[in-house]
């Protein structure tokens, strides 16, 4: 593996945390910060943590034994004693266990620096990245990791029903993970096989353009050690581009392409029918079969992408075929919640243009008599950048119910989610989601789908009609 190792802001390095006995993570509930503290528990760290709030993350890790502290404070850092701090993305350098911490001269690694030490505990490492399809396409490559008995630690940013969880920490040699792009995560990883599903533009607010991103995920690609692998979108274009730019540095790095190109080395024959199998090939011979329970072209594209690394892998072809069939999906992948007045509801993760085209595609080809599709948009950057390919994309639904923008990281600009909805037809926009949950209430009929989508909590709207309907 590359022995570039990430360096911490006050000058450590990532390593810092191999001898440290106590460490204590800040931000500890979020969904890759719990399990990176049930992770580094497992090697035999004693982790404390805190958090802004509780939470389902927060009582699974007091559950297991993990102290954590609702709220943050500087007193905190001297009562755990620890030898370094880990921090979650979401805490900046003003926080006051932050602040004491480097007062003390406590070594601070962020949360992707944890991991990518982490990583070097495993023979084998399959990070997934890509613009979209990453949370699906690890579940699946976990769901056959499982069925080969290979036990891996699996990360992914949602969950899984067999574990019940993002996460479970394995006893095998193989980790599985979602490897994510924003701000240059997946740099700080350390895969023997990357997977790069696709590349468009995205994420705005920290690359300048897609010249930066394609040399990110370039890099990315290069951490790949020699008898590595890096899986990749063979009919995707920016991808291409990608490979061209990984650095000639290791001559026996394998380049493993899947798709549904004659040339590509782990072919997809997708099936025309929904719910036929799908057929996958591997060096001219069929690798796999499957029937997909999750719905549409996406899907079976990502798991000719979960096969691919599979392939890579070594996991025999039986294995890949159980796993893609027990993948039912991970939560909020077109997750489908229950009905309302008639109407199926459905919740799905889709913040991109892209991704929002494409559930409304395969949603419009399930049969349904209308789509109504109520979207948050999330973050200002996103929504004023992606503009134009927004409103096209979401001008597909039946009827638009556009809720207000879901700032997450950002500060307001001004911008509404007003303005999204003037530029679609038959849409209406809601400055709150209670209202917007009863605007459909009023219009769902029987045979609609009720689709609610983005990476805010647009979701309660879903679950709520659910929880009310038959």
């Amino acid at each position: 593996m590359s022995e570039c190792l990430p360096r911490a802001a006050n000058g450590a390095d990532a390593s810092v945390i191999d001898d440290a006995k106590r460490l204590h993570l800040v931000g500890i509930g979020g969904v890759s910060m719990c399990a990176l503290a049930e992770a580094l528990a497992a090697g035999g760290h004693t982790v404390t943590g805190s958090d802004i709030s509780g939470g389902r993350g927060v009582e699974r890790l007091r559950a297991g034994g993990i102290s954590v502290t609702v709220g943050h404070g500087a007193a905190l850092i001297a009562e755990a004693a620890p030898g370094a701090v880990i921090r979650s993305a979401a805490i900046d350098d003003l926080n006051p266990e932050i602040m004491a911490a480097r007062e003390a001269g406590i070594p601070v690694i962020s949360r992707a620096q944890a991991w990518g030490r982490l990583m070097r505990r495993y023979e084998r490492v399959l990070c997934v990245a890509g613009t979209h399809g990453k949370t699906t396409t690890t579940g699946m490559a976990a769901h056959i990791a499982l069925e080969a008995g290979l036990d891996p630690s699996v990360m992914l940013g949602g969950e899984l029903p067999p574990i019940d969880a993002g996460h479970r920490i394995g006893g095998g040699n193989l980790m599985v993970f979602e490897a994510c792009e924003y701000r240059d995560s997946f740099l700080s990883f350390m895969p023997t096989v990357a997977v790069i599903l696709n590349i468009e533009l995205d994420h705005l607010d920290y690359f300048r353009d897609l010249d930066h991103i394609l040399d990110s995920f370039a890099r990315f690609a290069a951490l790949t050690p020699g008898g590595g692998a890096v899986v990749a979108n063979g009919g995707d274009r920016n991808v291409a581009e990608c490979l061209r730019r990984i650095p000639p540095n290791v001559k026996d790095r394998r380049v493993i392409r899947f798709g549904t190109r004659p040339d590509c080395d782990v072919r997809l024959v997708a099936a025309p029918d929904m719910g036929a199998p799908i057929e996958i090939y591997a060096g001219g011979r069929l690798y796999a079969a499957a029937a997909l329970k999750a719905p549409g072209a996406h899907n079976a594209m990502n798991a000719a992408a979960a096969a691919a690394a599979a392939y890579a892998l070594g996991i025999p072809g039986a294995a890949v075929s159980r796993g893609l069939e027990s993948f039912t999906g991970a939560r909020r992948r077109f997750e489908r919640l229950g009905h309302y007045n008639g109407a199926e509801v459905v919740d799905d993760y889709a913040h991109h243009p892209t991704e929002v085209a494409v559930t409304i595609e395969t949603a419009r080809g399930m049969g349904y008599k209308r789509v109504l599709c109520a979207f948050q948009p999330h973050t200002y950057t996103r929504t004023a950048a992606l503009f134009d390919d927004f409103a096209a994309a979401l001008a597909a639904a039946d009827k638009l119910y556009v809720a207000e923008i879901y700032a997450a990281r950002e500060r307001p600009t001004g911008l509404s989610a007003a303005k999204l909805a003037g530029a679609v037809p038959r849409a209406e926009f809601f400055a709150g989601l209670d209202e917007l949950r009863d605007a459909l209430a009023r219009d769902a009929m029987p045979g609609d789908l009720i689709l609610t989508m983005g990476a805010g909590d647009i979701e309660r709207v879903g679950r709520e009609l659910a929880a009310a309907g038959d």
